[in-house]
């Protein structure tokens, strides 16, 4: 597995990781304290995520699965927002990826993955009837 060569400063790093976040999940993210933050910053978003090989729809739809599999929906609610608010994945193909999955993940994870994605839907659809003008 090569990485690329990056000669960045730890100031660069964290601009670039930063950047990176903001672009994954479709709000702007400011740096943030602590060691547990530096290496999401640096290492995840800065290194990982932003690593040729595999777009960000590619990672979003892995991130689906692996979230899927260890019940982590919190989470999930997270990615699929951002899937829906950076336009990767369409509503139709999000119920895809979660009957999909039932299949791997087990039916209880992909069902329960269904009805965040509804949820998520639902929420984003009564935002967008709250912010039309009148």
């Amino acid at each position: 597995m090569t990485t690329p060569a990056h000669t960045d400063s730890a100031a660069e790093t964290r601009r670039r990781g930063l950047a990176k976040m903001s672009e994954v999940y479709g709000w702007e993210f400011r740096d943030g304290p602590g060691d547990h933050y530096a290496v999401t910053a640096d290492h995840l978003f800065a290194g990982i995520w932003s690593r040729p090989a595999l777009t960000l729809r590619d990672r979003r739809l892995l991130l689906l699965g692996a979230l899927t599999a260890q019940g982590l929906f919190d989470v999930a609610e997270i990615q699929v927002g951002a899937a829906l608010r950076n336009e990767e994945l369409t509503a139709e193909q999000l119920r895809e990826v979660a009957l999909f999955l039932c299949h791997y993940a087990g039916w209880p994870a992909g069902t329960r993955l269904d009805g965040v994605i509804g949820a998520v839907l639902a929420q984003q659809k009564a935002q967008q009837k709250e912010n039309r003008p009148s």
